[in-house]
């Protein structure tokens, strides 16, 4: 199967080492995707200087997201390995804006991708 992110590298944003696109399948206004030009496989098959360009890129990526949408929180995250849910296996980094009231009970954020477990043990 051909890799979409590798033949497709039109972008918003971008470094020597990474391009940004906005997702086809958003899950809010504003959902980026980070991905290497090069093929790697997840986020662990990157090298230290990957690493760091993406982390820089990333915080092109919220400035971005802050002019155009002015969300009001962040999600980021990687799906390694198809247990975690990755279905393409070219690494992408998930910049998710967030917004007020966008879900009627954001506590927990990441914690959702195991619904059980999304809620803490205790009250604060």
């Amino acid at each position: 199967m051909t890799c979409p992110f590798c033949t497709n590298q039109s972008s918003l944003l971008e470094s020597e080492t990474f391009f940004v696109m906005f997702d086809r399948y958003p899950v809010s206004e504003g959902h980026l995707l980070l991905i290497p030009k090069a093929h790697r496989t997840d986020y662990f098959a990157l090298s230290i200087e990957e690493k760091d360009s993406l982390s820089r890129l990333l915080e092109e990526a919220k400035l971005l997201l802050d002019d155009l949408y002015q969300p009001s929180g962040y999600n980021i995250g990687f799906n390694c390995g198809a247990a975690a849910g990755q279905t393409i296996f070219h690494c992408h980094c998930h910049l998710i804006p967030r917004y007020d009231g966008d879900v009627p009970q954001p506590r927990g954020g990441v914690r959702g991708v195991i619904p059980a477990h999304k809620e803490y043990p205790f009250n604060d």
